[in-house]
Order: C-alpha cells, then structure tokens, then sequence
C-alpha cells in the first residue's frame, strides 16, 4: 500500500507524489485535520472554509479517477500507527512542505516513524523552493529547470487500496475544530474549476490592466490575478500557472506588433516575475524557519517588544486608528480575507513605524486574516516591511498621501467607513482636522463617531526612522547585513529568475514582490 498524504497540493494534475505511487501500488489518499496545527495562532475559520471547499472539490477529482479520499482527524503519527496495524504501509508519498515551526515538527515526528517502522518516506519537490540549499547563487538557475518540463497529468490509472476505517478518527465539525471565529461570506470560492476560470479570465481580459491596477485597492481586486489562496492550497501547481503565461506570451509575441500587444506582454512579464518572488521568498522560510519567530537580522531583536501597546494593536486590528485609508483596508481586509499587496506593506509598516509595535502579534493577526495566507512568503515579508532585516529600503508610508494617491475620490474609503461618509472630500483623508460645526454637519463626531488619530503619524514616523537607523548605524550592522544578504538576498539584478549567461551573479536586497500573497 502507497499512503499519498495530502496537505497544500490539492490537485490531481501536476502532482508527482501521486503519480509516482500510483505506479508502486495500491493507494490510498489521506489528508489529516491536525489538532497541533489547528490550534496554531495563525489559524482562522476563513482558512478551514476554503480547505473544506477544495478539499470536496479534490475528493470529487480523486473519485472520478477510481480513488476515494480519506478524511482523518489526529496526530500524523498516531494515525500511521494505526493505518499500518490495520494495512501494512510500503510507501509514504508527499510533496515536501515549508510551513510554519508547527508543521516543521510534525514532520520531524512523521520522519521519525517512518524510520522506527521501515517505511520510505519520498517527499518530492514543491515548486522551486529547494530543500537544503547549501548556495543562493544556484537558486535562479533551478527554479527554471523545476518550472521548464510540461506540468504533468493526472495518472493514468489508479488503483485504491482496500483499508479497513471502523474505528478511525474520521473528519470533524466546524465546531469540534474549537475554532474561536466564522467563516466569511466574502471570501473568495475554493476549487480547481474556479481556480482555473480565474486564471483564464486573467490571462485573457485582466493581464492588459494588471501593472497599473495592482497598487490602488479600488483597482487591485478586479486587476490582480486573484490566484493567491489557490496556489498556497494547491488547486493549481505554480509550474501550471508559469506554463500559461509563457504559452500566453508565445501566442503574443507572433501576433503583429501594437499597443495592445504591448500591453499584453509587459502585463505578463510584470505577472511572471512575481511566480519568482513566490518561490524566492518561500525559499527564505526554508532556509531558516526561526525567521517566523525572531529577526531574520539578529541586531533588530529587542528593537520594539518594550514597547508594544495592547492598545494600539487592537485599534489597529479592528480598523479603528483614526486613520481613514489605514481602517479602511483593514476593514476589507477583515471582511473579505483578501487586499493587494501594497496594502498589505503599508498595513505592516504603518503598525511597526507609527505604531512602533513589536512585528510577530500584527503579523499573526494579518495571517489569520489572508485567506491565502502562506507562511513562506508572510514572514519574510512581514520583517522586510517592518524594517528589521538591515538590508531593504524602509518604506515608511505616509497614510494621508496614501490616501489622496490611491484613493482620490474616496470611493474605497467611504464603502468601508460608512461613518464618514458626509465628511467632505477634501477633508477626508484628515477627518481631525473638521472644526467642530463640520463636525455636526458631517454627522461625525471626533473621538465619538469615528476615533480621533492614536499617534501623530509625522512624529511617530521620525522616532521610527531614528530607531530603526541607530541599528543599521551600529559598527556591527555591516556584517550582519552582508550575512543575511548571503544567505536571503536575489541574486538576479534585473529579477529573480534565470540569470542570464555569462553574466556575473550579484547578491542584492530584494525590494520587490508582493507582501504576503496578494498579486
């Protein structure tokens, strides 16, 4: 019996583990709701929704090639005990994983049965984060040789092992998952069929719009590609999505030359350099998963835990920082499980410059609330806009400009803020600054109807950059940063992906991207 244990690879396509078993023997197909991970402070009943979605929508995939799905609840371990009792296991199959510290130990715990009972463990390749990545000038170039074969198809043929299922802890409830949240109406729908709708609309009518529509949220939730929560649970392989879009810039690129065309392809280049960012800042996570827990820049630890406000965070959380384009994208954000990226970089950095709190807390909140939360890509990214890996440009946003640049009329505002919404617009972005009689004629009183400002946003933002400079100042601060460069920094000057022959690799700061996941 092959066990393929299924985690973020929710597809039949483009899964190696499952192809690789199918051709060893009988299979079984497992996925297991784990208590450990569970309970985990970066779990929120928005991601339980969207797994349930696509794993129903797997489970009728897997059927329809003679597989039935098993569904268990416990310890990974404890549960191939009790599966290997009952059906003698030969072969564990999966793809490996970069999760959280949670997960890293699970599979150190999984690692360590297979060895105690005899079963080969094959974890196969995700992506192109490479496992035990001894140099980061090789990175680009094995990205491009994991992403060039064709994605592969669904197995030919499969045959389901016989296993017996009296007694096993089969999946729970909502309920018994003692999830303290719900759900949300708002977020985006869960399966393959919607994942590769959304990827065709894209590529088709969206990709022309994507460059110049990422940055604002007004234009970003129609603009990006919306295929983040889909890719970090794998209903589509990246290796899929990077293949489109080269087949998409093939057909372009023979097509006669015009503006349209144009637009087509800097859309495309602009997309697929962002597939490289996925991987490279999932690569990050896997080369050091402390990065979720402590400065990926040591220098930087202690910076900010003294002084962390209970207050300010929860003001903050709830959208409630009398900064109007600050609680109106994280209203959005709270409501629908998705903002695009620049939003999600100045959510961050306004929490840890004007906020001056600690990263960890904030950047748990904002993993519970990103349905396509992917801890390989938010942790690197939550420290990178926080300012505490000593080798990226700080990019303290100031939130009024924000405002006036990406939301000028104060439509995205006044949706989410609907207590402001007789503020007059050229006072909008600055609500504090009404007299009193405005004040009244709005409908909105300071401090009672919507809050007055929790900092001096220009203040507190000087007191950060001082902060943050007297580190990187420090006669230490070289060395340390050239470490982390060493060892996390792109190697690609014009992008992360292949380097072009004979030219010489250089280590840089990685300034672009996306923050969490939002592209």
């Amino acid at each position: 019996m092959q066990v393929v244990w299924f985690k973020r690879d929710l597809r039949v396509a483009d899964h190696a583990p499952l192809c690789a078993a199918a051709a060893a023997g009988p299979v079984l197909a497992l996925y297991v709701y784990e208590p450990r991970l569970l309970a985990e402070p970066d779990v929120d009943a928005r991601h339980i929704g969207f797994l349930n979605e696509a794993l129903d929508d797997f489970e009728r995939r897997l059927h329809a090639l003679g597989l039935p799905l098993l569904r268990l609840h416990g310890d990974m371990p404890a549960l191939l005990d009790r599966l290997h009792a009952s059906t003698r296991i030969d072969g564990l199959w999966s793809h490996e994983e970069t999760g959280n510290l949670a997960s890293f130990e699970r599979d150190r715990a999984v690692a360590a049965w297979c060895r105690q009972h005899g079963v080969a463990w094959r974890e196969l390749p995700t992506a192109g984060v490479v496992r035990r990545l001894s140099d980061r000038d090789t990175w680009s170039d094995r990205w491009m040789r994991r992403m060039t074969p064709a994605p592969l198809p669904p197995p030919p043929r499969i045959t389901a092992a016989r296993v017996p299922l009296a007694g096993l802890p089969r999946a729970p409830t909502a309920a018994e998952l003692g999830l303290h949240s719900t759900d949300i109406e708002a977020r985006q729908s869960a399966g393959r069929a919607q994942a590769r709708q959304i990827l065709d609309d894209f590529l088709a009518h969206r990709v022309t719009r994507y460059r110049r529509g990422m940055s604002s949220p007004l234009s970003g939730a129609h603009d990006c590609s919306r295929l983040s929560p889909h890719l970090s649970f794998g209903s589509l392989s990246l290796r899929e999505v990077v293949h489109a879009v080269w087949r998409e810039r093939a057909r372009w690129l023979a097509q006669p030359p015009g503006a349209h065309a144009q637009a087509v392809l800097a859309g495309l280049k602009s997309f697929e350099s962002r597939l490289h960012w996925h991987c490279h800042f999932i690569q990050k996570l896997e080369s050091e998963p402390q990065i979720e827990l402590r400065a990926v820049n040591r220098l930087y630890d202690g910076l900010r835990e003294a002084d962390y406000s209970v207050e300010r965070q929860r003001a903050w959380c709830r959208g409630e920082t009398g900064y109007p384009f600050i609680d109106a994208c994280m209203r959005a954000l709270n409501a629908t499980g998705w903002i695009n990226f620049r939003m999600r970089a100045m959510l961050v950095a306004f929490s840890s410059y004007q906020l001056w709190n600690h990263w960890r807390e904030p950047g748990l909140h904002l993993a519970r609330m990103f349905t396509d939360f992917e801890p390989g890509i938010h942790w690197p990214q939550v420290q990178m806009q926080s300012g505490v890996t000593g080798i990226n440009t700080l990019r303290i946003y100031n939130p009024v400009k924000q405002q006036l640049d990406q939301d000028p009329k104060g439509i995205f505002v006044r949706r989410w803020l609907p207590e402001l919404a007789r503020v007059p617009l050229s006072l909008l972005a600055e609500p504090w600054l009404m007299s009193v009689a405005q004040q009244r004629e709005a409908g909105c009183l300071i401090g009672r109807d919507y809050p007055a400002p929790v900092v001096d946003h220009i203040v507190a933002a000087r007191h950060a950059r001082d902060a943050v400079w007297a580190v990187r100042n420090k006669p230490e601060a070289a060395a340390e940063a050239r470490r982390v460069l060493v060892q996390h920094g792109s190697r690609n000057p014009d992008r992360e992906g292949r380097r072009r022959p004979g030219r010489k690799v250089k280590t840089k700061a990685d300034d672009g991207g996306q923050m969490g996941f939002g592209f």
